[in-house]
């Protein structure tokens, strides 16, 4: 059995559906029917819609210009430091982990 390429909708289309079930005139099910949807892609459009609300659905290349060089070095400080506390918390897991190993070899011993 051959998997079905899926259709694209055009950005009017999926802000049309998902702006009926935001309003409250038609529910997620109804929708699904008449315009052939699978749940999980309505979902996904409802997530899409969501957080940009009406500016979802541009494509990525007309919402992100080429960056210039400070916001290049601006992206990668911000990258830097969350590395930098992820390393942080790994650390201080790790030695917890350590304390409570000892903690339980010595009481095993005991």
């Amino acid at each position: 059995m051959t998997r079905r390429r899926g259709r694209t909708c055009s950005r009017e289309c999926k802000l049309d559906v998902v702006q009926q079930i935001a309003s409250g005139v038609k529910r997620p099910a109804q929708v699904c029917r008449e315009h052939h949807l699978a749940e999980t892609v309505l979902l996904r459009w409802r997530r899409e819609y969501d957080e940009p609300g009406a500016a979802a659905f541009t494509p990525k290349e007309a919402t992100a210009g080429p960056l210039s060089a400070e916001q290049r070095v601006a992206e990668r400080e911000r990258f830097c430091g969350q590395l930098a506390l992820e390393n942080a918390a790994l650390k201080k897991a790790l030695q917890h982990l350590q304390a409570h190993q000892a903690a339980a070899s010595k009481n095993g011993a005991q």
